[in-house]
């Protein structure tokens, strides 16, 4: 079965997550802006959320993770909790 690990910044709306994929991709790092900006307690670890399976997220989560490409950020991913910029670390399908 298909695992990934994944990171995350989760914040309240769409212009502050666009504007902290702007500082990641002018070179800022993922896991300090995450312990900074994230409203989930993964923040305080860097935005890890460990490794995990299909279905163990919600499916708009889900549907980035297994699909996109491994280092890259994606995002803003709109869903229930607010908006993530995501960063799948590892995958094995």
């Amino acid at each position: 079965m298909a695992q990934a690990s994944a990171r995350h910044i989760l914040v309240e709306d769409e212009a502050t997550c666009n504007d902290l994929k702007s500082k990641i991709a002018a070179g800022e790092d993922f896991a300090v802006l995450a312990q900074q900006h994230s409203k989930c307690p993964s923040g305080s670890n860097g935005g890890d959320l460990g490794s995990f399976g299909p279905g163990q997220m919600v499916p708009e989560f889900d549907r980035v993770v297994f699909s996109a490409p491994v280092d890259e950020v994606q995002g803003p991913v709109k869903t229930q909790f607010g908006y993530h910029l995501l960063e799948v670390t590892q995958r094995t399908d």
